[in-house]
């Protein structure tokens, strides 16, 4: 292993409750329809705040603000060679454009108790989904921030790159 460079894919994912039911989205993955949280990757420059609200109206025509995070999870998958470091955040949602084109591979979005959401565990896109679920309704909360965000200006990158090379 020794030479390899290691990256876990960061993504995020928005657990939104109303009236008892929990947002979700069908999706193509994989070769086959599975149900997920709106969730995503993060892209570059992005907070991670940043991209649980860009990815939940590009994959449900929702304004979603995150208001607390629900966990921060990491998954191995033994059937692929990635690991997934996945920020779930709740927060509420802020309005809903239905004529917005859904992402690609998005087919539907939907609304199921958790009641639902069990009966389909089947076509879970990954254990995520129920366990973002579980957690936010045995309350768990954690304030936003816990997070920090430094990002790389230009200046501190050169300003790094300097500092390194003299100390090397």
């Amino acid at each position: 292993m020794t030479g390899m460079v290691w990256k876990p894919d960061v993504t995020v994912a928005a657990v939104v409750e109303r009236d008892g039911k929990f947002l979700f989205v069908d999706e193509r993955a994989g070769g086959r329809v599975v149900l997920n949280q709106p969730a995503g990757h993060l892209e570059q420059g992005e907070t991670l705040q940043q991209a649980i609200a860009r990815e939940t109206l590009e994959e449900t025509g929702w304004t979603f603000v995150p208001r607390d995070i629900v966990g921060i999870y990491l998954w191995q998958p033994e059937h692929l060679n990635k690991t997934f470091l996945r920020v779930s955040f709740c927060g509420q949602l802020e309005g809903h454009d239905p004529s917005r084109p859904l992402d690609h591979g998005i087919l539907r979005t939907r609304w199921l108790d958790r009641e639902q959401l069990m009966a389909a565990r089947a076509r879970h896109r990954s254990p995520l989904v129920a366990r973002c679920v579980d957690d936010y309704l045995s309350g768990t909360r954690y304030p936003l921030d816990l997070l920090t965000h430094l990002m790389r200006s230009v200046e501190t990158a050169a300003d790094t790159s300097a500092s390194i090379a003299a100390s090397g």
